[in-house]
């Protein structure tokens, strides 16, 4: 049970971050989010954990946790950043898809359809981690794959929050249409545009939709 509730929490405490609910410099009180959500001490600390692992959170020694967050121009350049990383497993990818790669890459996508069709974001995101992930080992360049996978994490909050803006879904499943195409044709130079696009789209969503949050949050304030 306990570990079921692990991500559920980490996910609830991701988005209260990232809209602005609990502050950067904020301390985190065990006690009182585990009276919150109703769950003893030990799930709030493993997301805690979690969640410093993505960045959101500071563990400091002897004093608790801490909200951190990027601001909006390390966003902006994280998320730059992170669509050449994936331009660069794009074009690779494509170069070098064997069998294997092209089973993970379109059983993900399935599973991103599955969720789509149910309008389930709360599926759609983790499929979506597959279809990306499944690119990144398709280059064959562990170096580069661990670079993306580091980066992954720590945009996943992010990531993740942007999939609420509406029709977003829908949009993001096409997209891997057209970049799952180019792979499946050898275009590396394709491949990598659709899927620089792909990402840079989801920054730019995200920063839309950060600001209404926040300024949702600041008005219940």
């Amino acid at each position: 049970m306990r570990g079921e509730q692990t991500p559920r929490l980490r996910e609830a405490l991701e988005e209260d971050i990232v809209a602005g609910r609990l502050r950067p410099g904020q301390r985190l009180d065990e006690v009182g989010l585990a009276e919150r959500f109703g769950v003893s001490r030990t799930p709030i600390r493993e997301a805690l954990i979690q969640l410093s692992a993505s960045g959101l959170v500071e563990m400091r020694p002897r004093r608790g946790a801490f909200v951190t967050l990027l601001g909006p121009r390390e966003l902006v350049e994280s998320f730059e950043l992170m669509a050449e990383i994936e331009a660069s497993c794009g074009r690779l990818a494509a170069q070098r898809l064997g069998p294997a790669d092209r089973a993970a890459i379109t059983q993900a996508q399935a599973a991103c359809c599955k969720a789509a069709a149910a309008d389930d974001d709360d599926a759609y995101y983790p499929a979506n981690a597959r279809f990306h992930a499944a690119i990144y080992a398709a280059t064959g360049n562990r170096v580069l794959r661990a670079e993306a996978v580091r980066l992954q994490t720590a945009l996943q909050p992010y990531r993740r929050l942007q999939l609420k803006v509406p029709r977003r879904i829908g949009a993001s499943l096409a997209e891997h249409e057209a970049i799952l195409e180019a792979l499946i044709k050898g275009d590396g130079v394709s491949a990598a545009e659709r899927i620089r696009a792909h990402v840079l789209v989801q920054g730019e969503r995200f920063m839309s939709l950060l600001a209404a949050l926040q300024e949702e949050a600041e008005t219940a304030g």
